[in-house]
């Protein structure tokens, strides 16, 4: 009988959420993660969660842990005198970002010549100089080394309102499926053609893609990583109008995938009842009009158990924590603020993945 098959080995995720410069944070996490030399075998993301997941899954020198940190150094600026308060130094920086850009990241339109008072676009921000970036640390050819990560990528189709999934497995992947996931409308970033479709950023329908990799990889059990770059809990109540929007901001963001994992434990539930009743049916003698009938079902029931909604054995939530409520610190690249990032996403990682897998 094929349902009595072995199931697949559990396969590790991380999974990584979009948050502009928030993004450093999950910089910090994989190298906690390479130094406790968790393998990984599907790494997701959507925004800059993709683009760090394309580093992780086609780092172009063979070392993604460096190639990452290294792409996180190259989007920092020095803009910002170091003597400022930490405070001071997010507004300043991030008000230098929305004026100037980023030269390695995003390019403001109003820096152009052809730009005029009446000039009309639908975005403001264009991520040319992110793609070449980019690509000064990606070899996507190696995407279909089997000894590297499967890369899955988020987007949102801007015609039709539905979430693009973009997988190693099966696609080609360029710059554009990866730069695809990052063009978020709210801050003027341009959005993305791949073939036929317009896309833009994947946070618009789910920051953290879980639901995706699940639907991609549905006959392996899951041990979960998930980089949460919006905090679920805020003690204080907002004191104005600013950080109202910044915790509506980071509810939205946040992780979601409670009712996943809850619905994982559901059907595994369910598909052990349907397995003892088979069971059970397969060792009673059976006249020929039974025999019949459970042999027409068998297919069904081989279907329903091996390609199965996957079953998530294990989750955990490496959360960043902040000091101040900022509406734009996920604009902040002052080189002071992404290696802060970089090294709290390392410690609180070392710490929540102690036991990682353990059990």
């Amino acid at each position: 009988m094929n349902a009595k098959k072995k199931r697949d080995s559990a396969e590790n995720v991380l999974v990584l959420q979009g948050g502009g410069s928030l993004g450093a944070y999950e910089c910090g996490v994989y190298k906690a993660i390479d130094r406790l030399k968790i393998k990984i075998d599907i790494v997701a993301g959507t925004s800059i969660g993709g683009i760090n997941a394309s580093i992780i899954a086609a780092s172009k020198s063979g070392n993604p842990t460096k190639d990452l940190e290294d792409f996180w150094l190259t989007l920092a600026q020095t803009v910002t005198p170091s003597f400022l308060t930490d405070r001071a130094r997010e507004i300043s920086s991030s008000i230098y970002s929305a004026m100037w850009g980023n030269s390695n990241a995003f390019a403001p339109l109003w820096l152009r010549s052809s730009f005029g008072f009446l000039y009309n676009s639908p975005y403001l921000y264009d991520m040319s100089p992110l793609k070449t970036t980019l690509e000064k640390f990606v070899d996507y050819t190696k995407l279909k080394d089997p000894s590297r990560p499967r890369l899955v990528i988020t987007s949102t189709d801007i015609q039709n309102g539905k979430s693009t999934i973009f997988d190693s497995k099966y696609d080609n992947f360029t710059s554009e499926h990866v730069l695809s996931s990052a063009g978020y409308p709210f801050y003027g970033i341009s959005w993305t053609k791949v073939g036929s479709k317009y896309l833009w950023d994947g946070t618009l329908l789910s920051n953290t893609p879980l639901r995706e990799v699940i639907d991609a990889s549905p006959m392996c059990d899951k041990r979960v990583i998930i980089a949460n770059l919006f905090p679920r809990g805020q003690e204080d109540i907002p004191k104005n109008m600013m950080e109202s929007w910044h915790r509506a901001r980071d509810i939205m963001h946040a992780d979601k995938t409670d009712q996943t994992v809850r619905m994982s434990k559901v059907v595994s539930r369910y598909l052990t009842i349907i397995n003892k009743m088979h069971d059970i049916l397969e060792s009673v003698p059976l006249d020929e009009s039974n025999k019949k009938k459970f042999a027409e079902i068998e297919p069904e029931f081989n279907k329903l158990a091996r390609q199965r909604g996957a079953i998530i054995n294990e989750i955990v939530r490496i959360e960043r924590k902040e000091d101040t409520h900022y509406l734009f610190e996920d604009a902040d690249f002052s080189i002071a603020t992404i290696k802060k990032l970089i090294k709290s996403g390392e410690e609180d990682a070392k710490i929540a993945l102690e036991n990682f897998g353990k059990n």
